[in-house]
């Protein structure tokens, strides 16, 4: 029986558990700190937090970490790969990804959503539901493209860096490690790193002062 752990009893997790059925994997159990509190996350059991994962990660064809939040998310990979976890890559039937892209381990692709030729997608990242990443983009590990969100081509994502909810790209940016780009935002100037932007044409959000 080919059987997938998920390390993260989300709403996210839930939508990676239905796309593994649909993927062929025939059994698919949660891990979530939450345990032993919480049992089921919708329809999927629930059985252990990440130490019990981690002493049972034999019994996994792969595991899948469903964290949302990227620094996370990259940082229980790394322990899982270090503990020797098979990491499962996961694309929905209804995505498309060229055969001449490259997606890393623990990567998901969303239903609906493109990644276009010689876009390099590093590991742990999301290309959400109906996003789109274009031509020759590289993207750093644990970036998070958001629904209905597009990357034009020649843009480069910095690590967990997060474009949000129907977000647009112009080709050719750059968006530095740990920026957040704003739901609805046009983006059409490089993004540095750990700022967020926000805004049609985007732009960086001044922190308010205490009066």
């Amino acid at each position: 029986m080919k059987q997938l752990a998920l390390l993260g009893a989300s709403g996210h997790g839930k939508v990676l558990a239905d796309m593994a059925g649909l993927l062929g994997w025939e059994r698919v159990v949660f891990f979530d700190d939450a345990w032993p509190a919480l049992q089921h996350n919708g329809a999927w059991a629930v059985e252990g937090s990440t130490d019990d994962l981690m002493r049972r990660l034999p019994a996994f064809d792969g595991v899948v970490v469903s964290i949302g939040h990227g620094a996370t998310r990259w940082a229980k990979q790394q322990a899982l790969q270090q503990a020797g976890a098979r990491i499962a890559t996961l694309v929905h039937p209804a995505a498309h990804v060229s055969p001449y892209a490259t997606l890393g381990a623990g990567t998901v692709v969303m239903a609906g959503a493109v990644v276009n030729a010689y876009a390099c997608v590093g590991m742990a990242c999301i290309v959400n539901t109906n996003a789109s990443v274009d031509h020759d983009c590289q993207l750093g590990d644990a970036v998070h493209i958001c629904p209905g969100a597009h990357v034009s081509g020649n843009v480069t994502v910095g690590h967990a860096a997060w474009v949000g909810v129907g977000a647009a790209v112009k080709q050719g940016l750059a968006i530095g490690a740990g920026a957040m780009v704003g739901a609805g935002a046009a983006v059409v100037h490089d993004v540095l790193a750990g700022t967020t932007v926000a805004g049609n044409p985007a732009r960086v959000l001044t922190p308010k002062t205490a009066a």
